[in-house]
């Protein structure tokens, strides 16, 4: 029980999954699935808490590039934000788009696949209401004469169940209203708030 309470705490209070970031992490998840590598099983870096849905999803399941890399996203091996994007439309996550290979990242296309990412209705609820709440208050604090940003910091963070700053911070999004707005006139709050919520 030691390993999963450890996952827990890394996962932050919330204890959401390190895959979907919305649902309760229940379960150690193997990010090598434990039936094809079992020498891998023990190792701390191959564990994750991950979700039931998304364990169910991925299984035994584990798509590797032609040099037997992974093409799942590890989340806590990179920053996701490279690979994935959020939809504002549709409230999904989807592949980023690859400026290089001028295509969407293979390994972003495989995560959102594997993980059905992008069809998940209990997903696309709960991104669709932190989106929202993040927004708003952004939106009331541009509307201050001056900004506090530990304070904004603080809404933030309190607001933001899914994860979805990273995706303001590092994605698309820091280039929507109204985050481009708060760069544009406030960027030391902006950069006050991307140290404090990195």
């Amino acid at each position: 029980m030691t390993v999963l309470k450890t996952l827990k705490a890394m996962a932050g209070e919330r204890e959401r999954c390190m895959y979907c970031g919305d649902s309760h992490g229940t379960d150690i998840e193997h990010f090598w699935p434990k039936t094809p590598y079992p020498g891998r099983m023990f190792g701390w870096p191959n564990m994750l808490l991950c979700c039931t849905e998304c364990g169910r999803f991925k299984g035994n399941l584990f798509p590797l590039d032609a040099n037997g890399l992974p093409l799942l996203v590890d989340p806590t091996a990179v920053n996701p934000w490279d690979f994935l994007d959020f939809n504002p439309d549709t409230y999904n996550f989807v592949a980023r788009f690859d400026l290089a290979t001028n295509a969407p990242s293979l390994h972003g296309v495989k995560t959102v696949e594997l993980l059905q990412l992008d069809r998940r209705e209990a997903l696309e609820a709960g991104y669709r209401k932190t989106h929202k709440r993040i927004l708003i208050v952004v939106e009331l604090a541009l509307q201050e004469d001056t900004i506090d940003a530990d304070a904004l910091c603080e809404q933030l963070d309190e607001v933001d169940d899914h994860g979805l700053l990273g995706w303001y911070r590092y994605g698309t999004g820091q280039n929507l209203s109204p985050f481009c707005e708060l760069r544009a006139k406030h960027p030391e709050v902006w950069a006050a708030c991307v140290a404090v919520l990195t």
